[in-house]
């Protein structure tokens, strides 16, 4: 049996400069001989943040509590803006997907065109 969970997380930046921020701390956190100048140069634009902080955290906002969506949620637009990194939390999503023909390992260096997409037959 294959088990498959495809998640989505959706972050809105409210404050760049506090992001970035964020993501060079992150950085020398996990590179503790880097100066701030280095991690500036290594975490220079929002892919690079992006990246530091799924390193350093596992998730973007990892220490957000589970926002639900819909009903018992923020409202459509509404953001969180005094969070210390910048970002407000937008939802997650997570899908489970059972048997799908072939593990991403078992395409070996030549993903199909769209990992995400959801197996003909279900």
């Amino acid at each position: 049996m294959t088990i498959s969970v495809r998640t989505r997380q959706d972050i809105v930046i409210v404050d760049p400069a506090r992001f970035m921020a964020a993501a060079r701390a992150a950085y020398r956190d996990l590179h503790p001989d880097i100066s701030q100048e280095a991690a500036a140069e290594s975490v220079a634009d929002v892919y690079d943040a992006v990246g530091t902080l799924l390193d350093r955290f596992g998730r973007l906002t990892a220490d957000a509590q589970e926002m639900p969506i819909g009903r018992g949620g923020l409202l459509p637009g509404q953001r969180v803006p005094d969070r210390p990194d910048g970002l407000s939390p937008a939802g997650v999503l997570q899908q489970i997907v059972l048997n799908d023909p072939m593990p991403l390992q078992d395409y070996g260096c030549f993903l199909p065109e769209d990992p995400f997409a959801l197996p003909s037959d279900s």
